[in-house]
């Protein structure tokens, strides 16, 4: 798998960029994925994957990321499909959230097993 076509950052003036999660890639996931995003301003940035029920999974802590797009492959957040203890998740549905600063915004994805 690799980054979207023509995706690349763009952490030089932000201006215009909202704050968003964007598709991961791939999708379907098997068993592991990148989920690209942009924000609007410099922010400490959490995703947390929730299971089809509402159960938190896993917590990914990525720390202060810079205002604009995080598509390419090296600054996308990584989930190798396990939970916070490490172990390999079930196939299914699942919810990625980002929090950056004050903006919470959440998107679907799936997993293949």
């Amino acid at each position: 798998p690799c980054a979207p076509e023509g995706a690349s950052s763009d952490v030089q003036g932000a201006r215009g960029v909202e704050t968003s999660l964007h598709a991961n890639y791939p999708n379907p996931c098997n068993p592991e994925t990148w989920i690209p995003y942009s924000l609007s301003e410099a922010s400490e940035v959490t995703l947390r994957i929730y299971d089809a029920r509402g159960g938190l999974v896993r917590t990914l802590d990525i720390g202060r990321s810079d205002a604009g797009h995080h598509i390419s492959r090296a600054e996308s957040a990584y989930w190798d499909g396990r939970n916070d203890l490490g172990e390999p998740v079930a196939g299914g549905v699942y919810f990625v959230e980002l929090q950056a600063g004050g903006t919470r915004t959440m998107r679907r994805l799936a997993l293949s097993k």
